[in-house]
């Protein structure tokens, strides 16, 4: 799918929630789709060149020891050109992260179209460069990094270009509330002049709502077919109709930002105000030449007349003829002593 307008991409994080199975990361590309993804991505993992056999593994997926993990799930070259062209047929952009030079070369051997730098891997200037060489949009993970770090990976890829995207994330699964920083999208984008977006690990979708709101061009949210799956993401991750729900508050929220409102224009508005809007009018006789006192006025729909607003000036005002009862008073009927 391509953007236009102030539309924000979203990506559908689809990781190892395949668990090494073809078939079902061809799904899970057909399955962003429908739900309105824009993107999908996933991890390019390559076992023996990013780990060590006895690295320990994360507190949130203790199921098997990592470099089984990533080596049961990997991909050959040949499927990962497969999953390319499943995700050009579906519609979607095709994006990675990789975790090694190795994975660098072999995604570009495949064409990705954007990389997205993992919460890990910031602090891999080496591979940083390497990606900074291909010229294609970086999306940025803050993940687990401090400003310092992050300052020197934007330094990183900027020696080549200013083609990226900084996105706001807590390294946590899930991320709580009190954690999420919104706070941080603004201060991204003060700080390198680039955009900035958002990659949530919460398990519902109101962060991603605000990220946009707060101007985020970008939100990423995992994806799986069931939260009972196998493996480090899918527990974590978005079923179906929350991600499609995802995608239609996204789209919402993006149209409510790039349409600005001025409080000024009330034209849409005027047959509603002359509706439910208060006129003057008089609450009894009042003769010509009388003065007109607090007691003969009061305020009642329709608003076509002279406004609430104007009671100050027409209390103490003179009627210039005989104004029936409940009666809206118009500009005509009064005039005001010398």
């Amino acid at each position: 799918m391509t953007q236009s307008g102030d539309s924000v991409l979203v990506i559908a994080e689809v990781g190892s929630v395949h668990d090494g199975s073809f078939g079902n990361a061809v799904k899970l590309i057909e399955l962003a789709a429908a739900c309105g993804a824009d993107a999908v991505k996933f991890q390019t993992h390559i076992a023996a060149a990013e780990t060590l056999r006895d690295a320990p593994m994360p507190p949130y997926f203790k199921g098997e020891p990592r470099f089984e993990y990533f080596e049961r799930t990997g991909f050959s070259l040949d499927q990962w050109k497969g999953l390319k062209a499943a995700s050009v047929q579906a519609g979607v952009e095709f994006i990675s992260s990789p975790f090694s030079n190795a994975a660098v070369e072999l995604l570009e051997a495949v064409g990705v179209d954007r990389y997205k730098i993992p919460s890990g891997e910031v602090t891999n200037l080496p591979m940083l460069d390497a990606i900074g060489k291909t010229g294609k949009q970086v999306l940025l993970s803050s993940g687990m990094s401090n400003w310092a770090e992050l300052d020197a990976a934007v330094a990183a890829i900027r020696k080549y270009h200013d083609n990226i995207v900084v996105l706001q994330c807590t390294s946590e699964y899930p991320c709580p509330d009190t954690r999420v920083g919104l706070n941080v999208i603004g201060e991204m984008m003060a700080r390198w002049k680039l955009p900035a977006g958002y990659s949530d690990h919460t398990l519902d979708n109101h962060a991603a709502f605000a990220a946009v709101a707060l101007g985020a061009s970008m939100v990423e949210k995992h994806l799986t077919f069931s939260r009972r799956m196998y493996g480090s993401d899918a527990l974590n991750a978005a079923e179906p109709a929350q991600f499609a729900d995802l995608v239609k508050g996204i789209r919402a929220v993006s149209i409510m930002r790039g349409t600005p409102v001025n409080k000024d224009d009330l034209a849409a508005f005027a047959d509603m105000k002359q509706i439910f809007e208060k006129s003057i009018i008089s609450t009894c006789d009042i003769p010509a030449g009388a003065v007109i006192t607090l007691d003969m006025v009061a305020m009642k729909k329709p608003g076509n007349g002279l406004p609430a607003a104007r009671l100050g000036d027409v209390v103490g005002s003179v009627a210039r003829r005989n104004i029936a009862v409940d009666r809206l008073i118009s500009e005509d009927d009064i005039q005001y002593p010398a």
